[in-house]
């Protein structure tokens, strides 16, 4: 489903992101992404919703070069893909409701659909009787499911995570990432950024290791080993 053939990102300072990486993502597949800060784990997730360009390479989701891609044509692959923020990014004039809602007006979905799927997605993240709650009204972990909630309301075909649990205590973060493994589990991929080594540890999935822009490690049922 992902692909990311001999992949290189130099930035203006010469900083290197990414040096020569290839690795693919089959559909459905769990992957944790992991690394010490600045190994690229954040710039792989950059490159494939096309924040970013490759210095050198080619991103694949499925047969199309994401890079190739005009202006017009971005938002229908940026649909297919879901993506959790570390630091939430939920609007604080809209309540968890609304939050979710606005996801599904950017892409254009009825007032029927909306009001069919939001309730529907905001129990699934176990948020139900908090829908009308503003971001100020809900704990860290509360808003991070309001995050996850607004990303898969489209029903994408890839959740992307970069550092969900960073800014959690360690219970809401196991709770997020058990949601994370619950949408996996119901036919989503999903490619996780981390630096947490419990979580990785206790996932049992897939496991890609980075260390200055390289990938040192790939394992099936991998630990967090640096």
């Amino acid at each position: 489903m992902i692909y990311y053939d001999n992949v290189f990102k130099k930035y203006p300072n010469n900083a290197v992101a990414l040096d020569g990486v290839t690795f693919s993502v089959e559909p459905n597949e769990f992957v944790s992404l992991v690394g010490k800060s600045g190994a690229g784990k954040s710039t792989l997730i950059k490159l494939l919703l096309a924040e970013e360009k490759p210095s050198a390479g080619h991103v694949y989701l499925e047969s199309l070069d994401v890079h190739t891609l005009s202006r017009d044509e971005l938002p229908f692959i940026r649909r297919r893909i879901g993506t959790v923020f570390q630091d939430f990014r939920l609007l604080a004039s809209k309540n968890a409701y609304e939050n979710v809602a606005f996801a599904m007006e950017a892409a254009g979905r009825t007032n029927e659909e909306i009001e069919a799927d939001v309730p529907q997605v905001l129990s699934l993240v176990g948020l139900q009787d908090k829908a009308h709650h503003f971001p100020h009204q809900l704990s860290g972990g509360e808003k991070q499911r309001v995050g996850i909630a607004r990303a898969i309301v489209n029903r994408p075909d890839i959740v992307v995570a970069d550092e969900p649990t960073g800014n959690l205590d360690p219970q809401n973060a196991w709770d997020i990432i058990k949601l994370l493994g619950k949408i996996n589990e119901l036919g989503t991929t999903v490619m996780l950024a981390t630096h947490d080594k419990m979580i990785i540890d206790a996932i049992g999935r897939r496991v890609v290791t980075l260390e200055n822009g390289k990938i040192i490690r790939d394992e099936k049922r991998g630990k967090y080993v640096l």
